[in-house]
C-alpha cells in the first residue's frame, strides 16, 4: 500500500484547524489574562496548558487556585466539568482503536473542538487518517498554549478590568452545540442531553443537578448505543 503523503496530511490538518486557531488563541488569551490577574505569570499559564489542556477546566482552575481549594474539591470539580469526555470516548472508541503510539496523546488532547473536526466527513485520499488525528490535536493544543502565554503577558503589561472574560467558555459551548446540530441529521443525543438536564434541574435544583444529569445522560447514551443508535 502506498504511503500517504505526510506533507498533504499536515497541510490538510492545518487548514482544518484554522477555525479552532481563531477561537483557541482568543480563549487561551482570556485564560492567561485571568490567571495573571490572580498573580500567576505566563510560565504558569504555559505549564497548565501543556499538562492540563482542558479549556473550561483551566478557567475553573483559576478560581480554585485563588480560593485555596483542597485537592479533594479540585478533583471533584474536575470530574464534574470534564465528565462529558465519557460521551466523546464512546464515539471515539473505533476511530482511535488502531492509532498505535499516537493513541495516548490523542486521548489526552481530545477537546470539544478537536472532537468536532475528527468526526467530520471522509478525508481526502492523500491524507493519512492516523497522522491527521495526531497533527490536528497537536496544532490545536499549540494554539491554546500560544493564546495562554499571550494573555498572561498582556495581563502583566496592561491594566484593565477582566470581569466577564470567563463567559467566553459558555459562549464557546453554545457555538459547538449549534455547529454539531447543523452537521448531523441525528439529533437524538442532543435532544436527550437537553431533556435529561432540564428534568434533573427541576428535580434537584440549581446546586445539585449536575451529577444526576451526567449520570442520566450517560445511561441514555449507553441505551441508545445498545439499540444501534448513532451517537455522532
Amino acid at each position: 500500500m502506498e504511503k500517504k503523503n505526510i506533507r498533504s496530511t499536515v497541510r490538510y490538518a492545518f487548514l482544518s484547524s484554522l477555525p479552532v486557531m481563531a477561537g483557541y488563541i482568543v480563549l487561551g488569551t482570556g485564560f492567561g489574562v485571568l490567571l495573571q490577574d490572580k498573580g500567576y505569570n505566563w510560565l504558569w499559564a504555559a505549564l497548565m496548558s501543556v499538562t492540563i489542556f482542558a479549556g473550561s477546566m483551566q478557567y475553573v482552575a483559576v478560581d480554585l487556585l485563588s480560593s485555596g481549594a483542597t485537592l479533594i474539591a479540585a478533583a471533584l470539580m474536575t470530574v464534574l466539568v470534564n465528565i462529558r469526555h465519557l460521551f466523546y470516548g464512546l464515539t471515539m472508541l473505533e476511530k482511535y482503536s488502531d492509532t498505535g503510539w499516537r493513541k495516548p496523546y490523542l486521548i489526552f488532547a481530545l477537546t470539544d473542538e478537536t472532537f468536532s473536526l475528527v468526526c467530520s466527513p471522509d478525508l481526502p485520499k492523500d491524507v493519512d487518517r492516523k497522522n491527521y488525528y495526531f497533527f490536528l490535536s497537536l496544532m490545536n493544543q499549540c494554539y491554546w498554549i500560544t493564546g495562554s502565554i499571550i494573555g498572561a503577558a498582556a495581563g502583566a503589561a496592561l491594566s484593565f478590568n477582566s470581569a466577564g472574560i470567563d463567559f467566553a467558555m459558555t459562549a464557546l459551548f453554545v457555538v459547538i452545540f449549534v455547529e454539531q446540530w447543523e452537521k448531523t441529521k441525528q439529533h437524538l443525543p442532543a435532544i436527550t442531553g437537553i431533556a435529561v438536564t432540564v428534568v434533573c434541574r427541576l428535580l434537584f435544583g440549581t446546586e445539585s443537578f449536575l451529577i444526576p444529569s451526567m449520570i442520566g445522560i450517560l445511561a441514555a447514551m449507553f441505551l441508545i448505543k445498545g439499540k444501534g443508535g448513532n451517537g455522532q
